[in-house]
């Protein structure tokens, strides 16, 4: 969610540069990197479960009890990504074969996503590889938050009760997961740049 959110905003805001857009986005993403995790996940609370009553405040289930955590966790990555596409994406816009594959007359549309985006998610690419670590960090806060039956939550329990070969193996899950989502990165970072299976 948040790759493809903060993808698309970025995005957005880099069409729209100077606009209304762009100041709405900026804005979103400034507020989405400040909040704290857990606060965000309170302030949701209060609204959909306490004030509207919409979705459940705590737990595990159906598919509402997915939308506050999912929404809490995503929120600072949406806004992070979001950054990083756009100004990745404003770099790529002016570069050399960008201004020549206008000049040749090609649509718009294939000139932002066939040559600009495509490079422009170079570095995005290992923004979001990275953010997988930081976000297991934040699981461990939301899940607290939302009592949600996970390692996260598993990891605080098992610091409290001094559990340490529990500790010990969470973190392991942790660490390995953390190296294999940087693995599958790196191989995607070879997709979607040439020169690196040339060499």
């Amino acid at each position: 969610m948040a790759t493809v959110v903060g993808i698309a905003m970025g995005v957005i805001s880099a069409l729209f540069r100077g606009r209304w857009p762009e100041h709405l986005v900026t804005v979103a993403a400034l507020l989405g990197i400040s909040i704290p995790v857990f606060w965000l996940g309170l302030l949701l609370m209060q609204l959909f479960a306490v004030e509207l009553g919409w979705l459940p405040a705590a737990g595990y289930g159906t598919w509402k009890h997915f939308v506050m955590p999912t929404i809490t966790l995503s929120v600072f990555s949406i806004a992070f990504i979001t950054r990083m596409t756009r100004s990745s994406l404003l770099e790529t816009i002016q570069q050399d074969y960008v201004r020549t594959a206008r000049a040749k007359g090609v649509r718009e549309r294939l000139v932002l996503f066939m040559h600009s985006l495509r490079n422009a998610l170079l570095p995005v690419t290992i923004v979001v590889g990275l953010r997988f670590g930081y976000m297991v960090g934040g699981a461990v806060i939301t899940e607290e938050v939302f009592a949600w039956p996970g390692l996260g939550r598993l990891l605080i329990l098992s610091v409290a009760q001094r559990d340490i070969p529990l500790v010990q193996g969470l973190l392991l899950v942790f660490a390995t997961s953390f190296v294999l989502v940087n693995l599958i990165v790196d191989v995607r970072y070879a997709f979607l740049d040439p020169r690196i299976r040339h060499r």
